[in-house]
């Protein structure tokens, strides 16, 4: 079987979920799976194909990520992919994103994953000119068969856009943080504990809310810092939150970094926080989990279906039910540890090798 993904994500992001996974799930493909796979991005400027070591074919070379590029180069990818998949041929064309033309030759089977449903849910949170929502379903309309990463999105997938079932498939994630415990050097230079929240923090993701728990709660406000790895520096409204809750700017802090230092702030938090009011899948939960990190989230959308009985969970909607949540887990060490010791059986339902192998079974579904 030859597989081709084709250069949406790749031309658009450096890092990120959605690149990480079509990588993976290629590299799983070769590897686990001992399958013929391309990439066809002539021009691309994802890290993970500048870095790849594996049998993975890629048709491109990377370039430089500067302001504005990411449209300039997917407008010329889609002129120039054409001979490359001439030439390679393939059975199979996995889209990485939405868009409303294709590379696709009429002899390859179409298969496009959807993340989540995010656009159509909270269609508020973005700009009317967001093309996201209408591409996406002219991708799906057009795809032989769409894979979602979790069941929810599956099942608002199918009502938002109505899909016929039997068109769509789950195909639960992995998770990537490699960096192994016993390797880590602590970099982390903290005077209080912490709870670590990990991400972006705007509209469905709930952070302001966890900041308000935060606040009017005399055990966290006063006994513990608040960590916000990645997603950008806080904002100038969330800074005048902060102001207005009286929380100290020492207390609520952004860091960033690599792989690394977000492993070290894993091992060494108290507890993870993930209060998000949405998820298509949620990897973070998975990478506390692989480090021993308990987890305190949201009891809605597909994170019960990722993270089982292995966290703490509540109404994401409700302050008093987040509060009680975190407090339980901060103050009772026994918990923390049956959390651990969960997490530590929860991870091993996840792995790319999986990902990759029942994606190829809905590939071979497909072509029969």
């Amino acid at each position: 079987m030859k597989i081709a993904f084709d250069h949406q994500i790749f031309g658009w992001q450096e890092y990120g979920g959605v690149s990480r996974y079509a990588y993976e799930l290629a590299v799983g493909l070769v590897s686990t799976c001992s399958q013929e796979v391309a990439v066809i991005s002539p021009l691309y400027v994802n890290r993970y194909l500048a870095e790849a070591t594996s049998k993975l074919r890629i048709f491109g070379v990377q370039m430089p990520k500067l302001p504005r590029t990411g449209r300039i180069y997917r407008a010329i990818n889609w002129f120039i992919a054409w001979p490359f998949v001439k030439y390679f041929h393939p059975d199979i064309v996995h889209e990485t994103y939405y868009s409303s033309r294709t590379i696709a030759p009429k002899s390859a089977k179409v298969i496009l994953t959807v993340y989540d449903m995010i656009h159509e849910r909270f269609s508020n949170d973005f700009s009317l000119a967001d093309p996201t929502s209408r591409e996406k379903a002219i991708a799906v309309a057009r795809a032989d068969h769409v894979i979602c990463i979790s069941e929810q999105t599956r099942r608002d997938l199918i009502d938002l856009f109505g899909v016929n079932p039997a068109k769509t498939s789950v195909v639960y994630l992995g998770f990537t943080l490699t960096t192994h415990s016993e390797l880590l050097q602590n970099h982390i230079q903290q005077t209080r504990p912490f709870l670590l929240y990990v991400g972006n923090r705007g509209g469905y993701k709930n952070f302001e809310q966890l900041l308000q728990v935060y606040a009017t709660s005399s055990l966290l406000k006063n006994d513990f810092d608040l960590i916000c790895f990645g997603g950008g520096e806080l904002t100038s409204r969330e800074k005048t939150l902060l102001q207005k809750l009286g929380i100290s700017k020492d207390n609520v802090r952004h860091v960033s970094g690599n792989d690394q230092l977000l492993a070290e702030h894993y091992k060494s938090a108290r507890a993870f926080i993930y209060p998000s009011l949405y998820e298509g899948f949620g990897i973070p939960p998975l990478e506390a989990m692989s480090f021993d990190c308990p987890v305190i989230c949201s009891n809605v959308s597909s994170i019960p279906e990722v993270v089982g009985d292995a966290g703490e969970m509540f109404d994401p909607s409700d302050s008093e039910s987040m509060r009680m949540a975190i407090e339980r887990v901060i103050e009772d060490s026994a918990l923390r540890e049956t959390l651990i010791v969960r997490g530590r059986e929860r991870i091993k339902l996840f792995s790319w090798e999986r990902c990759a192998q029942e994606t190829l079974n809905v590939y071979r579904q497909v072509l029969s």
